[in-house]
């Protein structure tokens, strides 16, 4: 990057993505901006920017996974801290969007939180929102400003490529029928064969996977999806192909939530890999899967993204085949 665009690009991060914004910046040959975040005695937070952003494009980098409150609090108050520093254009970067989940009224006399944190995010100053693999992709229309919804593919699908000589025969596998045009995208992708789980949910916490249908039998099984939060999906899903003869499981998720159960399910689970994005930051948190778990990095991606914006350059042009994330 020249040194005019590290002059007028200004990159920061929340505490809960310092990690990833620091590759984030080696791919745009910037420095990290300079902020801090502090928490006074009551439990407030404040954040404090340590240069001037005035006339800048400025990203701040925040994922809001648990504690999802205080990183989304966290967001708002920097966002809110940029435009009163007068910085020219904020983009939110959020690499894993929290109350994604409550995107529409199941039942009577509940919220749609989604839209609510669309509305918090756009009111506390963000001119623009750059997200990856929401939950619901309709959560882009609850924004009343520009999205740019990135997919984690390009980079699940290299690391595929480059072991697929281990794997053989592969099927995509759709844990379950609402994730079924993730799964057929990767099929095309990956060049195979498509399966779907049909699950039977009993409640929050619990579910029953009832049959499958296409063919697994002595076959590799890769399943997407956009999180692991408590795996109970996943790991049924997984115990179920292999009933039906599979040779292996491979669970691949964007988001790792992993809460509850999740890491004793994993564990015990016939899933031999678990590959997880660094959306959300894994280290201290999976020792339990530590044998069977990949992390790969999606800063280049999101680099490349925030390089595009910068320069005014169309983002969906990142996975329109042929086209090259390089610059």
């Amino acid at each position: 990057m020249s040194a005019s665009d590290a002059q007028s690009l200004k990159v920061f991060s929340g505490r809960a993505s310092t990690q990833l914004a620091e590759g984030i910046c080696r791919n745009l040959d910037v420095p990290l901006g300079q902020g801090h975040t502090e928490m006074f005695p009551d439990g407030e937070i404040i954040v404090k920017l340590l240069e001037d952003v005035r006339g800048k494009d400025c990203f701040v980098i925040q994922s809001t996974y648990h504690p999802v409150n205080a990183h989304l609090m966290e967001l708002l108050i920097y966002i809110d801290c940029l435009k009163r520093a007068s910085a020219q254009r904020i983009t939110a970067v959020i690499p894993y969007f929290g109350y994604a989940r409550q995107d529409r009224k199941d039942e009577g006399r509940t919220p749609i939180t989604a839209k609510l944190v669309a509305n918090l995010i756009t009111t506390a100053g963000a001119d623009r929102v750059l997200a990856m693999d929401l939950h619901a992709a309709q959560i882009q229309g609850f924004f009343d400003i520009p999205v740019d919804h990135l997919i984690a593919a390009p980079v699940f699908v290299e690391h595929i490529e480059s072991i697929r000589d281990q794997l053989g025969d592969i099927v995509l596998v759709s844990p379950d029928v609402g994730n079924v045009k993730t799964a057929n995208m990767y099929a095309n992708m990956l060049n195979g064969d498509l399966a779907i789980i049909d699950k039977r949910r009993q409640s929050g916490s619990e579910v029953v996977s009832a049959n499958i249908i296409g063919d697994v039998k002595g076959r590799t099984v890769l399943m997407f999806d956009d999180m692991i939060s408590t795996a109970g999906t996943i790991c049924a899903a997984a115990r179920l192909v292999m009933e039906q003869g599979a040779k292996d499981v491979i669970a691949l998720a964007t988001h790792a939530v992993l809460v509850g159960l999740a890491m004793e399910r994993l564990q015990d689970s016939p899933i031999s890999k678990v590959i997880i994005a660094d959306t959300i930051p894994s280290e201290g948190r999976c020792d339990k899967i530590e044998d069977k778990l990949t992390v790969l990095s999606v800063a280049d991606l999101l680099g490349n993204a925030i390089h595009r914006i910068h320069h005014q350059k169309s983002v969906s042009a990142l996975f329109q085949p042929g086209t090259s994330g390089k610059r």
